[in-house]
């Protein structure tokens, strides 16, 4: 028996009836590489079946203390009933890609139901007409519940739940140990809770003595500016550290029940070749200025363009080791400059955006929010995720590393790994992307009051991606460009070729 962190209750506790926070990942298969060119769903559910013993946040399921006067706890369920966690559906006809976006964003809209351990799978058929597929191929699309994964932690629990080869019998072992729990009585969850309130307080004191030496530590810093009466420059520095307000725009307003998605790819190869270019930028660097490019034709052709840049929360991974589950994550606010027309000029900005965003977390600690919510009342912890750090940004920009090679399940092999995540009120927008098999799979996620238009936003997503590689590909190459000292022999040698 395990109990949440404060990051892993406060993504409980902060669903609402338009927002469920589970998160998602859309995978389709090509079955030509199994036994027999086919999958049938029974093999689909003993793939399943052979390898949940391999993760144990699959038999995960939540208990609450009495008058939910602390955090829940964890339960490892000896009875996962594996047909109700995974269900068979198909698309009707034609089967294309528009209605696979639609039907996974229906999906995504439903609640996971908590009285069991809190993730579902959906295998889906009848991909007629989506381009580039052979035929017979099949999609899955599996959600579960951010308080049991952040992005880390669900790359490897799909690294767990895959075969490295499309061999049905990949040397798994025939005996499985499953650890389960008894449920606790209400009396021991209620003496538990006693000796948690005794050690937050104390944890609580000592966070705040290292809040306070951190900003006196701060204050040092700015000793020489006060002495010359500098006051203004200290106190800009100080606002700094505070997040402020970004430009209301219509993903600002609280997301309706209904999820939109839309999705595409971006190859690692051609990343590379657009670092190359322009050297110092990173693949994080690449994948805020594409989301900052759609953002910005789409608010553009909306007429909805502010002159400030949207501004976007960015995880930052705090782990060490994936295989525990929960969150370990921080985030910092991070300008997606979607007011640069220009692809190279934002992606040499988003490059400097992140630094700094970077530098203003780590004066106060990147864990400092995470180790706040690990202390604070529930309700407390909530108002301040959604007043103190969702009235900061208009959206969410997140990439993970996944697998770099293929994974099979049932011997068919995932062709694409699509992430699906949360829009949050005030932050209605989430771009994702996961690499995978030398592939950045990209995804949006809104509501279909912002984002009437899917279809189109794909259009601007593609379109960002498009003008950034061209951009890139006219520039010249870094390696063969002349020094400058070539540059002036050159100059020499022509004008003495023209006085002969």
């Amino acid at each position: 028996m395990q109990q949440l962190s404060g990051t892993d209750n406060v993504m409980l506790f902060t669903e609402r009836r338009n927002i469920y926070n589970h998160v998602g990942a859309l995978m389709v298969y090509d079955v030509t590489t199994a036994p027999d060119g086919k999958v049938r769903f029974r093999d689909v559910l003993r793939h399943f079946d052979e390898r949940l013993h391999l993760h144990p946040l699959f038999r995960q399921r939540l208990v609450s203390v009495p008058f939910g006067i602390d955090r829940p706890y964890w339960v490892a369920d000896p009875n996962l009933d594996i047909e109700y966690h995974i269900r068979h559906i198909a698309l009707p006809n034609p089967g294309d890609w528009r209605q696979l976006m639609i039907q996974v964003a229906r999906l995504h809209s439903r609640p996971l139901d908590r009285e069991h351990p809190l993730w579902e799978a959906y295998v889906i058929e009848g991909l007629d007409n989506v381009p580039k597929l052979p035929p017979g191929a099949f999609a899955i699309f599996l959600k579960i519940h951010h308080a049991v994964v952040d992005g880390m932690a669900a790359v490897h629990l799909m690294r767990e739940l895959h075969s490295s080869t499309p061999a049905v019998d990949d040397g798994m072992p025939s005996s499985r140990t499953i650890v389960a729990d008894r449920d606790p009585t209400n009396l021991e969850l209620l003496a538990r809770s006693i000796d948690n309130g005794v050690t937050q307080l104390n944890r609580f004191a000592r966070l705040s003595a290292r809040i306070g030496m951190r900003l006196l530590a701060a204050g040092r810093n700015h000793w020489p500016e006060i002495a010359r009466g500098q006051l203004q420059d200290v106190i800009s520095a100080a606002t700094d550290l505070v997040p402020r307000k970004a430009p209301d725009t219509r993903f600002s307003s609280p997301v309706s029940p209904h999820r939109v998605m839309e999705a595409f790819g971006m190859p690692l190869s051609r990343i590379k070749r657009i670092r190359h270019k322009v050297p110092g930028s990173t693949l994080n660097d690449v994948f805020i200025a594409v989301a900052g490019g759609a953002v910005r034709k789409y608010l553009h052709a909306k007429g909805e363009l502010p002159a400030e840049s949207l501004v976007a929360l960015m995880p930052i991974s705090l782990r060490s080791d994936a295989s525990t589950g929960g969150n370990e994550v921080a985030g910092v606010p991070v300008k997606v400059c979607s007011d640069v027309a220009d692809p190279i000029e934002r992606l040499r900005r988003t490059g400097e955006e992140s630094t700094i965003s970077k530098s203003r977390g780590e004066r106060m600690g990147l864990d400092l929010m995470k180790n706040l919510l690990d202390v604070l009342p529930s309700a407390a912890a909530t108002g301040l995720w959604d007043k103190g750090i969702i009235r900061s940004v208009n959206m969410t920009v997140s990439n993970v590393r996944g697998p770099d090679q293929a994974m099979y399940l049932a011997g068919a092999k995932a062709m694409c790994m699509y992430p699906v995540s949360i829009p949050a009120d005030g932050a209605g927008l989430n771009f994702t992307g996961v690499s995978y098999n030398g592939v950045m799979w990209v995804s949006m996620v809104s509501c279909r009051t912002m984002v009437p238009d899917p279809g189109f936003f794909l259009e601007c997503m593609r379109g960002a991606w498009e003008e950034l590689l061209a951009a890139a590909d006219a520039l010249p190459d870094p390696n063969h460009a002349p020094t400058p000292a070539r540059k002036r022999g050159r100059v020499r040698r022509a004008a003495g070729a023209r006085r002969h």
